[in-house]
């Protein structure tokens, strides 16, 4: 992973965790051959461990194959909720937690 790359490292992006693409808003250019170009996905790979998705792939820039970051994405479902977090040098840091039920028991109001 190469730091050089991006603008800044693991930014905070709330809640969007992203299975697949690139943060490209993130991304400085190829510390390696100085090219701002698209970025590759390669290596993608996905694993099932015990109910949880984990998608795994590496960002790399198209001229030159300088690895940029390693993105990670998992998914799972506890109790009543989906369950989605993100890694990643380029992309990010992010969490989220979806209902499975047509009405998120957080998201009631108060009665009193």
């Amino acid at each position: 992973m190469c730091n050089g790359c991006v603008q800044k490292e693991y930014p905070d992006r709330g809640n969007t965790c992203l299975e697949n693409g690139s943060y490209l808003m993130n991304y400085l250019g190829c510390a390696s051959c100085h090219q701002r170009d698209f970025v590759l996905i390669s290596n993608k790979a996905t694993e099932d461990e015990d109910g949880e998705e984990i998608v795994t792939y590496d960002h790399v820039c198209k001229n030159c194959d300088h690895v940029i970051a390693r993105h990670e994405y998992t998914f799972s479902v506890v109790d009543e909720y989906q369950e989605y977090t993100m890694l990643c040098m380029l992309c990010g840091k992010a969490e989220d937690s979806i209902s499975v039920l047509p009405d998120d028991p957080r998201q009631s109001a108060p009665l009193f």
